[in-house]
């Protein structure tokens, strides 16, 4: 039986005219499958590939590993900080959400609706507005409306993401998965409040001060996904010709997308599976077992599973592992310095991502969806099987549509893109994302920021951060000479080399 039966492939249609909220970059080519594995095997087959291949440390409990993390940094360690693992998967929930799609049936893009807008537009920090979740603002006072609200961790005065009855109240809630995603959030949100102090101080009227402070940090964190990430986890070259600021007639200057015919739209961008379902998933593969939270509390030289340590039964979260979705513990409170590189980064610091390859962290084949116990890899599993599903093309035939030369695949490797993608960066060093990852990655990126009428690409071109009225060049790029994620830390007045708030 052919991959997809005729009534799929009439309901979602390759054409390059097609225009749905989902989509594919390459609509001509076919889905792939594991050659000589009938269906009924899939299962079994993407579950040997998961649990012999796709594990950092064969036969070792993640919480075998945690006294062992700076040795496994120095064999299995990238040249990201940390920090970047995590502002990747905000990135993510800021530009897709499909709550209904299920690994249980094969799923039609043309009929999928992504709950996120596909633009950097910050709706996973800002919600609907004001108007629409007034619960995610400050209820009185002079900012009622217009600053967002702000949570305490319990009789410490320190900061957390505001809660009612311990659930956080945010625009997004797997911001709140785990502390290092949940404290990134409430960066942005203080980040935020601190703009809005500074539009007051520029004379701007009050009316006017959300909307002041929206752009700058709108516009702000575009500038360092574009600038600052994606330059860390693409092919430089790639990534340099994907989009550029060249000369135009009239003396005007424009934003040329240089991979506009890898990724392009009709009427407005929608989101590629392609990219969804494989090539942005490389950041499952950056996970730590566990890492280094705060000096002040947990103290140095101390590792928290990023997860349950045990990986025997499911346990409740607990103040000695980072799982999420309960107010934060100040031993979880995220030092900055340890995460991102800034001028008080010393020492072991920052801590590193693992490489970008096809190993998972234990702590990752341990997730408590199979029998307890046992090493399922459920999150390998899941994304061969989804890409499957969504009859994603296989990687050499997207390296033979750009014209490159596909990496080679031993016996036992699937040829899934998802995995070709980790292949092709373990193969280069796993620093960053090979050639066929890059283009996806950067195309999608290029086309976001350019098709989108409210992105600074758009509407001033030539904007920078240091031309920015609320924005002060010097203080809040103190690091170096560029805009980078530290930026933001900076901006939100939380001390980098500790908990709480920066004097």
């Amino acid at each position: 039986m052919a991959h997809g039966s005729k009534h799929f492939d009439i309901i979602a249609p390759r054409s390059s005219f097609y225009q749905g909220p989902f989509g594919r970059i390459c609509p001509d080519l076919p889905g792939w499958s594991p050659p000589g594995v009938p269906e009924v095997k899939l299962d079994d087959f993407f579950t040997e590939i998961a649990v012999k291949h796709m594990i950092e440390v064969p036969g070792k409990k993640p919480s075998d590993l945690i006294g062992d993390e700076n040795n496994l940094d120095t064999k299995f360690g990238s040249n990201i900080p940390a920090g970047y693992t995590y502002f990747g998967q905000f990135i993510d929930h800021d530009i897709t959400f499909d709550p209904a799609s299920s690994l249980m049936r094969r799923n039609d893009p043309s009929g999928l609706l992504n709950f996120r807008t596909p633009r950097l537009d910050l709706d996973n920090v800002y919600g609907a507005g004001p108007a629409d979740q007034p619960y995610l603002y400050e209820q009185s006072g002079e900012h009622k409306g217009i600053k967002l609200a702000i949570g305490e961790i319990a009789g410490t005065g320190l900061p957390d993401l505001p809660r009612f009855h311990d659930i956080a109240l945010i625009g997004d809630m797997r911001n709140d998965e785990n502390s290092i995603v949940s404290q990134l959030q409430l960066a942005f949100l203080l980040a935020h409040n601190e703009l809005v102090d500074r539009a007051k101080a520029a004379g701007i009227p009050v009316e006017e001060r959300l909307e002041a402070a929206r752009k700058t940090l709108r516009w702000l964190y575009q500038h360092i996904v574009w600038n600052d990430f994606l330059r860390r986890v693409t092919e430089p070259a790639i990534h340099k010709c994907a989009l550029a600021l060249e000369s135009a007639c009239g003396g005007r200057r424009r934003w040329v997308c240089g991979l506009d015919d890898v990724y392009r739209w009709k009427h407005q961008p929608f989101m590629p599976v392609e990219f969804s379902v494989a090539a942005y998933r490389f950041g499952h593969s950056m996970v730590r077992n566990a890492y280094q939270t705060n000096n002040p509390v947990r103290g140095f030289g101390n590792f928290a599973p990023i997860f349950d340590k045990t990986g025997t039964a499911p346990t409740p979260p607990g103040p000695d592992d980072l799982r999420g979705f309960r107010p934060m513990d100040s031993r979880n409170a995220i030092q900055w310095d340890w995460f991102l590189p800034m001028t008080s980064s010393s020492g072991p610091f920052p801590q590193m991502a693992r490489k970008i390859d096809t190993k998972l962290a234990n702590a990752l084949a341990f997730l408590h969806e199979g029998p307890a116990g046992y090493p399922l890899n459920v999150l390998a599993f899941r994304n061969l099987k989804r890409g499957w599903t969504f009859q994603l093309p296989s990687g050499t035939a997207m390296a033979n549509k750009f014209c490159l030369k596909p990496v080679p695949l031993k016996k036992h490797e699937p040829d899934a893109l998802w995995y070709y993608i980790l292949r092709e960066s373990e193969i280069g060093g796993g620093n960053h994302l090979g050639a066929v990852g890059s283009i996806i990655v950067c195309a999608v990126f290029a086309g976001l920021l350019k098709g989108d009428s409210n992105s600074w690409f758009s509407q001033q071109p030539c904007w920078r951060p240091d031309n920015d009225p609320l924005l002060k060049p010097g203080t809040d790029n103190v690091d170096d000479r560029s805009w980078t994620l530290a930026s933001i830390i900076r901006i939100a007045g939380i001390k980098a080399d500790g908990i709480g708030f920066a004097p």
